[in-house]
């Protein structure tokens, strides 16, 4: 009896081996990624294609990719391209700018290709990047610090006079708010509003220019007849994205009325137009509640420009009468988290209600009469900058596409979880141990139905 269950034993043994398919018990090569360069279509989309040749079967394909941007947490894209499995494989997938959001010229864009053959081997590309910006225009660039200006239309001087514009910005943020840059800043300057609005989706036609902090980019369209609206509106988008910067978090949010006072205000002093405006404003007592401008500002021209003239008198109150310093304690303190009621209260010990009736004092218009009901207070909204006169934008910034995947990945976006060959391998050995005992069992069985046959005998 021994002999016989040795025999079923080995042959048991064997049986993954004769089963197994020669091309995955062979050891797997590296792959060999070629052609790995997208197609731009700029401002639409973004084609991404490559050829992976490899010597094993190629049998999962995944376009993990995103922007060197400012976020709460490290968020990896993944597009699922379809592709037919063999040893050569030409994966392609379209990133449509149409559905995802726009994203800012002069943004880097980043990609790799995570691919695994039918050994279970997980490989990932070299990671690459691009500037996502169109070939339309012949780009040149001038520096001074942290500031890089991009430009294609204009001489050098006229590049270098808005250059100068964004230094004495920066300074003058530095001196008033507090605000000074910790990275390189990117300003792409287009010869007019038309061809800037042509280099990015779903901006409103009267837009002239946009901050987008969490990439570092200001673009602005300035023609070289507009260029004292141009140096001014530099250092209005510059503020937004050190503003942005100072204050980023996932926990809170500023106000529309503070982020674009502190624009406003780092140009300097209001324009004349604007300044009979506010103070027609004031002696007519048409003045917009603070907790109206927490929101988004008006689309008509007229209360839109009011909106900036008055959220630039309410920044100018609080820094001529409390000092800078405690104007970056509140920047502060709202990136913690703390409500804009709050974050008032700790710093200057009044709420927005009392921040209206102590600048209303200040600047000799008539208290506010209380409301019956409370006053709702909006979330803050994207305001672009207005062409030419002076407005700004609170920040648009979107969001890339992100397909969600349930796989988990480790601090190297490997996915967690054994390889599979390993897995199958440990599955064959289960049922090895799973038929020895019934063959065991089995045997026993017979063994003692044997001896009580010879008994009975």
């Amino acid at each position: 009896m021994r002999p016989v269950f040795l025999i079923l034993i080995l042959s048991l043994l064997l049986v993954p081996l004769t089963l197994a398919d020669p091309e995955v018990v062979s050891a797997a090569t590296a792959a060999n990624v070629t052609n790995n360069q997208p197609t731009l279509n700029f401002p639409d989309s973004i084609t991404f294609q490559a050829t992976i040749e490899s010597s094993v079967k190629i049998v999962s394909v995944v376009l993990e990719y995103g922007t060197n941007e400012l976020t709460c947490g490290t968020v990896v894209a993944k597009a699922f391209p379809q592709f037919s499995p063999g040893t050569t494989v030409e994966p392609e997938w379209t990133w449509e700018m149409k559905q995802s959001g726009s994203l800012p010229p002069g943004t880097t864009i980043w990609w790799r290709w995570r691919y695994k053959d039918q050994t279970g081997l997980d490989q990932v590309s070299e990671q690459k990047t691009l500037t996502w910006l169109g070939t339309k225009h012949s780009w040149q660039i001038t520096t001074s610090g942290l500031i890089n200006l991009h430009w294609y239309s204009g001489d050098q001087a006229f590049a270098q006079d808005l250059l100068n514009a964004a230094s004495t910005g920066l300074m003058r943020l530095q001196a008033d708010a507090g605000l000074e840059p910790t990275e390189p800043i990117h300003l792409y300057i287009y010869a007019n509003t038309d061809d800037m609005k042509d280099a990015i989706l779903y901006e409103p036609s009267w837009t002239g220019g946009l901050a987008f902090p969490e990439h570092n980019i200001v673009i602005i369209g300035i023609s070289q007849r507009n260029l004292e609206w141009g140096r001014a509106t530099i250092t209005h988008e510059l503020s937004h994205v050190l503003i942005g910067h100072l204050t980023f978090s996932c926990l809170g949010d500023v106000p529309t009325w503070l982020n674009e006072g502190l624009a406003v205000y780092s140009e300097g002093e209001l324009d004349p137009a604007s300044k009979s405006q506010l103070n027609e404003a004031i002696s007519n007592d048409n003045l917009l509640t603070v907790r109206s401008l927490s929101g988004g500002f008006s689309e008509i021209p007229d209360k839109a420009s009011l909106s900036y003239s008055q959220s630039y008198s309410i920044i100018n109150f609080l820094i001529d009468t409390f000092g800078q310093e405690k104007m970056n304690t509140l920047l502060i303190t709202l990136r913690d988290g703390t409500t804009i009621d709050d974050s008032l209260i700790s710093v200057y010990g009044f709420n927005v209600d009392g921040l209206q009736d102590n600048w209303r004092a200040a600047i000799g218009a008539p208290l506010q009469p209380d409301s019956a009901q409370p006053t709702s207070q909006p979330s803050p909204t994207t305001v672009p900058t207005y062409v030419p006169f002076v407005g700004v934008p609170l920040v648009i910034t979107p969001t890339p596409l992100v397909i969600p995947t349930s796989s988990v990945t480790d601090s190297t976006g490997q996915p967690s979880g054994p390889p599979l060959s390993l897995t199958l391998m440990l599955v064959a050995i289960c049922c090895i141990l799973v038929i020895l005992f019934v063959i065991l069992g089995l045997g026993i069985y017979l063994t003692t139905q044997k001896n009580k046959g010879d008994r009975n005998e």
